[in-house]
């Protein structure tokens, strides 16, 4: 007879997120509790955390968060980000010693800012600028890899479970008012530190349970526009689409929903004539970005998340509510371990996005 953890999970990963829309700090010791329940559902091959509003004193700046394997490629890799910012601070990120998580590459972080110089030569905007460095590092430098790239937030991942990732980085001692997590249960691809979830550029992250079919259509179409998928997983093809979709054409996170889990064309017929235009605008314009197969997201950004199922939801998605918070995450259990008395409870349609901002804020 087999017991528990002895047969795969066919659903398994979970994620699980946590948003103050009133923008008040609190730990990481609640995310790490909520994933922590769901630990069948990973098999120690990876682990993550995504926390927003962690960096007060150094807001304005980009947070980078890179892996080394070694000293040789972190001098060489440092060089570089001398010759393209102003590095205010760098120092390795916090950790402690415990015995679930080995292997460990040398864990770096450093506050930037572009060189004025060096940004007006390119001919670019400040973030495209910050872009196309983060690529250089991660396709030219063989172990250098930048897993964080916003302001005001870092993303911390690990190979192992989650719950031990967490303390591992010490995610109780960082304040934020968002924090989004993820256990992994890899099918088909590696699991190693920087195939891990959340996948993240710049201040957008994106942690996912599932499997994306359609993931070679996807990465021909998005590295058409510069992005280099380099990390031997799928989902890291949904955040640079989340990237484009929003910061590079503008869509809200309604609109980059309703492309990477677009209506059916029977339910676009179906709809009043304003909304079908655009609805058939977004279909034909970004089809090469539906994301097919069994999939649910949190996706994190700057002053807000999104949570999306697959059209059909072949994986699942609780939300609850209670006072300024949101919570999200594979199952109720992870949500009810950190505020048993919820006000609201849900689950979402699938396609149908959950999108929370700050104060009521545009998304």
């Amino acid at each position: 007879m087999l017991k528990e953890g002895q047969v795969r999970i066919p659903s398994g990963c979970a994620i699980s997120g946590m948003f103050s829309k009133a923008g008040k700090c609190f730990n990481g010791e609640a995310i790490i509790k909520s994933i922590e329940i769901m630990h069948d559902r990973s098999n120690g091959l990876g682990g993550g955390f995504a926390a927003y509003g962690i960096y007060p004193e150094y807001k304005d700046y980009y947070a980078f968060h890179v892996f080394y394997d070694n000293t040789a490629v972190k001098k060489e890799c440092e060089e570089f980000l001398h010759r393209h910012f102003d590095i205010v601070l760098d120092s390795e990120i916090p950790t402690r010693k415990i015995p679930q998580i080995t292997d460990e590459p040398i864990i770096w972080r450093y506050f930037v800012t572009p060189l004025p110089a060096k940004l007006k030569n390119s001919h670019l905007d400040e973030k495209e600028y910050v872009v196309r460095c983060v690529f250089k590092v991660n396709t030219r430098f063989s172990g250098a890899y930048v897993f964080s790239s916003g302001k005001d937030m870092g993303v911390f991942k690990a190979v192992g479970y989650p719950e031990d990732v967490g303390r591992f980085y010490r995610l109780e001692e960082y304040n934020g008012y968002c924090f989004t997590a993820h256990g992994r249960y890899p099918t088909n691809t590696p699991g190693w530190w920087g195939g891990a979830h959340p996948f993240a550029l710049l201040d957008y992250s994106v942690v996912h349970n599932g499997e994306i079919s359609s993931y070679d259509a996807n990465r021909r179409s998005i590295e058409m526009y510069g992005y280099k998928c380099t990390l031997q997983t799928d989902t890291e093809v949904i955040a640079y689409i989340v990237d484009y979709l929003n910061r590079k054409m503008g869509l809200s996170f309604q609109e980059i929903a309703s492309v990477i889990a677009a209506p059916f064309w029977q339910t676009i017929n179906k709809m009043p004539p304003d909304q079908k235009a655009r609805a058939e605008y977004l279909r034909n314009i970004f089809g090469s970005f539906l994301v097919t197969g069994p999939f649910s997201i949190l996706v994190g950004f700057e002053g807000g998340m999104m949570a999306l199922n697959d059209r059909l939801k072949l994986r699942s998605m609780v939300c609850g509510e209670k006072d300024d918070m949101i919570y999200i995450a594979s199952e109720e259990s992870a949500i009810r371990i950190i505020e048993p008395e919820l006000e609201k409870v849900w689950s979402p349609a699938g396609g149908v996005p959950v999108v929370v901002t700050l104060n009521g804020g545009n998304a």
